[in-house]
């Protein structure tokens, strides 16, 4: 979505995550069984991946190799960093995105153009461009997965 207005844009981007291999997301359905209104929890499991590991060889599954400890290890790390227990948290999410977003920035070309500030948010990652002709850009990325 995106609105004008007079000296500024407003962005929102809905940025889909994608688990890592060897896991999988799904939604917590409610006590009768329906998907919650509102914000859901979003529950990190293990699949297996032995029909891949047999066919392709690219991966252990870590359902079945659970002895593997490098790999799971740096598995385990990722899901710590955003994730709560076994769910994702859209404020640790958050704030591992942030910091990305000014060295990101840095690399593209219209960084000698537009100043970026990050904007304090905890559930989203929002940020400001603004460039010599004073208007501004404010985009908020949020996050979700597809069901």
């Amino acid at each position: 979505a995106w609105s004008v207005h007079e000296n500024s844009i407003a962005y929102c981007l809905l940025v889909f995550l994608r688990p890592p291999p060897g896991h999988s997301f799904s939604l917590e359905l409610d006590t009768t069984g329906q998907l919650p209104a509102g914000h859901s929890s979003i529950r990190v499991e293990l699949e297996c991946m032995c029909s891949r590991e047999q066919l392709l060889g690219d991966t252990l599954c870590f359902l079945h190799h659970p002895d593997d400890k490098l790999l799971r290890d740096r598995s385990s790390s990722l899901l710590h960093t955003l994730c709560t227990r076994s769910y994702l948290d859209v404020e640790k999410i958050a704030c591992w995105v942030q910091p990305l977003v000014r060295p990101a920035w840095l690399l593209l070309p219209q960084s000698q153009h537009c100043q970026l500030a990050v904007l304090p948010s905890s559930r989203s990652c929002r940020f400001q461009l603004t460039g010599t002709s004073k208007v501004s850009i404010c985009t908020e990325m949020i996050f979700a997965v597809q069901q």
